[in-house]
């Protein structure tokens, strides 16, 4: 289905301020949910959309749980009335996120966007594909973390961005910013990872 064709369902209006926090949520957990509510009330946030992938390039099939088992974990974490759930990427056929996140702003145009992450995925946000463009396609708000909290503010892409970090006390302010801009938001740090459920859940049945 060619892009323009794709029906947008994230129901979002001119002027509104909306975190788009993507990932696999494979699954979703408490750790998700801290993440979004620091973001969505730290900057103020209208709206927050989670963004479930088809596929992370970066993790083999064999580690992720369908999208619909996925898509459902989220909502059960997104349980905030201003939070919604969205396979937008795999409607679109996006499989990165720079391309996500493109085709998010052409539809939504007078949007206010935010990106959001948790500070483990700043660590590594320089091997992402388009890293920088996404910087320069919208700000971006960084959410501490357990175990990533020096390593991420030292690491290549927060070294890049530095000049752009913007003062928590301006958090609110972030989502009207000309991007490159970005937040690193400190809060009660929530232990909670995926790679931790999976490897303590029981096996499958086949």
């Amino acid at each position: 289905m060619p892009h323009g064709a794709v029906r947008d369902t994230l129901n979002l209006q001119p002027g509104m301020k909306v975190g788009l926090f993507g990932g696999s949520f494979n699954p979703a957990h408490e750790g998700h949910a801290h993440v979004a509510e620091t973001a969505l009330i730290r900057l103020g946030l209208d709206r927050i959309v989670w963004l479930v992938s088809p596929q992370n390039p970066l993790k083999s099939a064999s580690e992720t749980a369908s999208l619909d088992q996925r898509m459902a974990s989220a909502r059960r974490f997104a349980a905030n009335p201003r939070m919604v759930v969205s396979d937008f990427e795999t409607r679109t056929g996006c499989g990165w996120t720079v391309d996500t996140l493109r085709a998010v702003v052409q539809r939504h145009p007078a949007v206010h966007f935010v990106w959001i992450m948790g500070s483990d995925n700043l660590e590594s946000f320089h091997l992402w594909r388009g890293w920088m463009e996404i910087a320069r396609m919208m700000p971006i708000a960084v959410v501490g973390r357990p175990g990533s909290l020096i390593d991420s503010r030292m690491g290549p892409a927060a070294r890049r961005l530095g000049r752009h970090r913007v003062p928590i006390q301006a958090a609110r302010l972030l989502p009207t910013m000309e991007p490159p801009a970005w937040v690193f938001l400190r809060a009660p740090l929530n232990p909670a990872s995926s790679t931790a459920l999976r490897q303590s859940a029981p096996p499958m049945r086949t």
